[in-house]
């Protein structure tokens, strides 16, 4: 018998802080607000939503950096990638850098937000674009419709 759990691992840049995600993503997204552009030093940031059970950090302790607040960012203490965050409010959910995940190629984002903030040269391959967040009650479509896409 197989275990049919997705299982995938990500790492910081130096290998410190290791984790692993055994659930679908949720959604992928991409945010061009100023705050991910000065936190990343590019054009914007790529995650991807996971529910919080099936995320666990397998190795090292990540610290929290960027702003200080309710929403909480982890980075990895000694190379100071950036990690994962745990929205403000939604401890249910966590949301992972992208580019920190294996295969970090097929996170393409299904949405962009703070279209309002971004670069003006800078694209994404986005499905659905959003000036600020999306509203709670436009979730379940957005989610709905992740899920129903071909991988």
């Amino acid at each position: 018998m197989t275990d049919s759990k997705p299982h995938k691992t990500g790492q910081c840049r130096c290998g410190q802080v290791q984790f692993e995600v055994s659930a679908e993503p949720l959604i992928t997204m991409a945010c061009h607000c100023t705050g991910c552009q000065q936190m990343t030093a590019s054009a914007f940031s790529l995650s991807t939503l996971y529910p919080s059970s099936g995320f666990k950090v397998t190795q090292g302790e990540p610290v929290i950096g960027g702003l200080h607040g309710a929403t909480r960012h982890y980075f990895c203490a000694h190379c100071m990638s950036w990690l994962f965050t745990r929205p403000e409010g939604m401890d249910d959910f966590v949301n992972v850098r992208s580019t920190m995940l294996e295969n970090a190629q097929s996170y393409r984002p299904f949405i962009e937000t703070y279209t309002d903030e971004k670069l003006p040269w800078a694209t994404t391959p986005a499905v659905h674009s959003f000036a600020k967040f999306p509203q709670p009650e436009d979730f379940p479509a957005l989610l709905a419709e992740f899920a129903k896409r071909p991988n």
